[in-house]
């Protein structure tokens, strides 16, 4: 394991609640993630910094189910006009969260 994966372990094992509820945005509500759903898959906007190991235990911890693998992808920000006036939207990063077999999260009801 490499120096910077180890700081991430290390990083992951001592976050707070509060910590993981900051890095945990929001749920994707679209047609592609709930297709993922049926294959044991949820999405979410996570923080742009936060990295695989830091979002496997924030899930696993905030939602209570088990979590086999994460992959992230960041969605670079579009140029666009606002009033008139060039600007840039922010990056995006989401996170692809495979649970186990059974595992499920339900995300009509809100976190306790």
């Amino acid at each position: 394991m490499s120096g910077k994966a180890r700081f991430a372990h290390a990083r992951a094992a001592s976050m707070s609640k509060e910590a993981m509820y900051n890095m945990i945005r929001t749920p994707v509500i679209t047609e592609k993630a709930t297709a993922l759903s049926e294959k044991n898959q949820v999405v979410f906007r996570v923080a742009i910094d936060s990295s695989k190991p830091e979002i496997k235990k924030a899930v696993e911890t905030l939602f209570g189910v088990k979590v086999t693998s994460v992959h992230t992808l960041v969605t670079k920000g579009k140029t666009k006009r606002f009033k008139g006036r060039p600007g840039v939207r922010s990056d995006v990063k989401k996170a692809y969260v495979s649970l186990e077999a059974g595992q499920t999260i339900d995300l009509s009801t809100g976190l306790a």
